[in-house]
């Protein structure tokens, strides 16, 4: 169990449904800036999030979840993602993740001036999110 003082609250909302709230220790996700790793009373913070795992941390246990754009707000007793997907490893079809991938990497390899390059890029950090975010630990 976690220590009560360490203890801060946790949401992940997404345009569908408030996909988590609860309570953590630690929480890690990615930023547009690289890896963020929170606190409880880390400074405030507002920074846009990037395709990445989140880990939200307490005490021994750990939920992974594959988070794909928006937002995050750190305050000192609460972390919030305003995320444009988030989805639960069981969530996540393998073989369809697998074929994102294969298609952006196809389309970065052949790339065409017709090609929207940034947008290959960008699916393919959505599909290696989902990738990572199912294989085991």
């Amino acid at each position: 169990m976690a220590d009560a003082n360490r203890i801060f609250k946790v949401e992940i909302i997404t345009p569908d449904r408030i996909f988590y709230q609860g309570q953590a220790d630690f929480i890690e996700f990615t930023t547009e800036a690289g890896e963020i790793g929170v606190y409880k009373d880390h400074i405030p913070l507002t920074t846009v999030l990037a395709p990445g795992v989140v880990t939200i941390h307490e005490g021994e246990d750990q939920k992974l979840a594959a988070v794909h754009a928006g937002f995050a707000e750190i305050l000192g007793d609460k972390v919030t993602l305003l995320a444009e997907v988030a989805e639960w490893p069981d969530e996540i079809d393998v073989q369809r993740a697998e074929a994102a991938k294969e298609r952006a990497e196809e389309r970065l390899r052949n790339h065409a001036a017709e090609i929207d390059v940034k947008r290959a890029e960008y699916a393919l950090r959505k599909a290696l999110t989902r990738i990572d975010v199912t294989e085991p630990r």
